[in-house]
């Protein structure tokens, strides 16, 4: 199935399954950082749109812990950089109608979460198509080390992806479920 079709086939199971905004227990993320000795304190989060997992109360408990959270912004040519942000700072539109930080403190966060579309057990991400989390952690690889955490509900899963050379694998994918590594 091209992934154009799958994209539009997920994206309706997971409006379906996802309209009282299922969230992921903090603990169970923080637990699992603790048996893969995950130690960074830098986490990239994302702001959720079109029934995506909403990671807000996972930043929101992570800042509380003393982690360093941030959002990405969206640049020209389907590019993105992360910028240091807290609850208690403001946000701003942008022009795909998705809250970003206004204050413009770049980081390169240690650990990723990525919202996605669909994904497969071998930790496969189907996003929408725009390549913005690949061309990013194809980037932020070339300087320093990355956790990418996927964040989905488990009707996401499909059996098998479609990918291209640009497509990134992640480390691991974190479900309402499951913890796929």
């Amino acid at each position: 199935m091209l992934k154009k079709k799958l994209r539009k086939k997920i994206l309706k199971i997971r409006e379906k399954h996802n309209q009282k905004n299922i969230k992921i227990d903090f603990n169970k993320i923080i637990n699992f950082f603790k048996i893969e000795n995950i130690i960074k304190k830098n986490i990239g989060g994302y702001f959720p749109i079109n029934f995506e997992v909403d990671d807000l109360d996972l930043l929101k408990d992570f800042e509380k812990n003393n982690y360093k959270i941030s959002l990405p912004v969206i640049k020209k040519k389907f590019q993105m950089d992360f910028y240091n942000w807290s609850f208690s700072d403001p946000l701003k539109i942008n022009n795909y109608g998705i809250p970003e930080p206004e204050i413009k403190k770049l980081v390169y966060p240690d650990i990723l979460f990525i919202p996605m579309v669909a994904f497969d057990k071998n930790l496969n991400r189907l996003g929408y198509g725009g390549g913005y989390y690949d061309r990013f952690i194809e980037r932020l690889s070339r300087k320093k080390k990355i956790i990418k955490i996927g964040l989905a509900i488990s009707s996401q899963e499909i059996k098998k992806i479609p990918i291209n050379k640009h497509d990134q694998k992640l480390d691991y994918i974190i479900t309402n479920e499951n913890i796929i590594k």
